[in-house]
């Protein structure tokens, strides 16, 4: 197999199913190298008086994001005979590639839109990527990425749409078995749905899992009423909140195999979110990371009788003059 034809195939790895034992491996492949994050149990405003919630502080993880989790599980899985990394990303999936390929030795070259986020730039840099500007969605990043893959014969990471991503991901939801008793729902937002697909594949149906969007990018709420992955989204903030326009074909069949269902959100909760956190906890995430929480606040997911849900705080990369 010549350097070109490994670059073109690395990013295909086979879209096999994910379960709850790819999920296990890749916590036993990544031990000691990911933080297990905290969970933090409190109550919240809700709509009609306090709601009592257990956050998961996965803001917390290397890099500000939960990325990093499945990054260096693909890279440690992959076997693919070459030093360099290429990944298209607008933000934190490239944070994650440039930090794992940096512990394993590797180049990473990061495809980013010219939209991408200064501060998320500034991180990528930080870890010593190369980043290169090409186009204006991450569409376009991406096929730019994969030309580049292919001519330097580099392995090509998806940032969201491979199995071993999706699995790494995942151990956030074998780290809520550990610390949270009985069976409360977990709130997840979704972006291109690498996180609340491997969630939903850690914990299948031991606990309900919910996905959480903002009406504007409803990736995966469209994918499961048109049963197929769809785009959707447009300009404005809901593009900078979660960025990908088409959900994961993983995630769209781990959302149907386990009935993980899609909550939708203004933008305008999901900013009151983060201003909560912060105002309260002086817990700083970025927009995303907030989206959760928001379902709860707004009164998109109301909790039943007893029940504290588990809402998961995914990401840290903001710029803390948003605040």
């Amino acid at each position: 197999m010549t350097g070109n034809d490994r670059g073109a195939v690395a990013v295909a790895e086979d879209c096999r199913r994910v379960y709850r034992s790819d999920v296990r491996a890749a916590r036993r492949r990544t031990l000691g190298r990911i933080r297990k994050t905290p969970v933090f149990h409190t109550s919240v405003a809700g709509p009609t008086g306090p709601v009592p919630v257990t956050l998961k502080l996965e803001y917390l993880q290397h890099g500000g994001t939960f990325k990093v989790r499945g990054t260096l599980n693909a890279l440690l899985t992959s076997t693919a005979r070459t030093d360099q990394v290429v990944i298209a990303s607008a933000g934190n999936a490239g944070i994650a590639a440039a930090l794992a390929a940096a512990w394993l030795g590797k180049a990473c070259t990061v495809v980013v839109p010219e939209s991408a986020p200064h501060t998320k730039v500034a991180a990528m840099w930080s870890h010593g990527a190369e980043v290169l500007w090409h186009g204006t969605t991450y569409a376009e990043a991406a096929r730019h990425a994969t030309e580049l893959a292919a001519e330097r014969g580099a392995l090509q990471l998806h940032a969201y749409d491979l199995p071993a991503v999706v699995a790494g991901a995942g151990v956030v939801g074998l780290e809520l078995e550990d610390q949270v008793r009985g069976k409360p729902p977990v709130l997840v937002a979704v972006g291109g749905g690498g996180l609340v697909a491997g969630i939903a594949a850690a914990l299948g149906r031991r606990r309900q899992v919910v996905g959480v969007e903002p009406v504007g990018m409803p990736a995966l709420h469209a994918a499961l009423l048109a049963n197929r992955t769809v785009d959707v989204g447009g300009p404005g903030v809901g593009l900078d909140l979660l960025g990908a326009t088409r959900v994961g074909e993983i995630a769209l069949d781990i959302a149907r195999r386990y009935d993980v269902p899609s909550l939708l959100v203004t933008e305008e909760a999901i900013t009151a979110a983060r201003e909560y956190l912060w105002r309260e906890f002086r817990i700083v995430v970025e927009l995303a990371g907030a989206s959760a929480l928001a379902a709860i606040q707004s009164g998109a997911y109301t909790p039943a009788p007893g029940e504290r849900p588990v809402v998961v705080l995914c990401g840290a990369n903001t710029d803390l003059g948003a605040l």
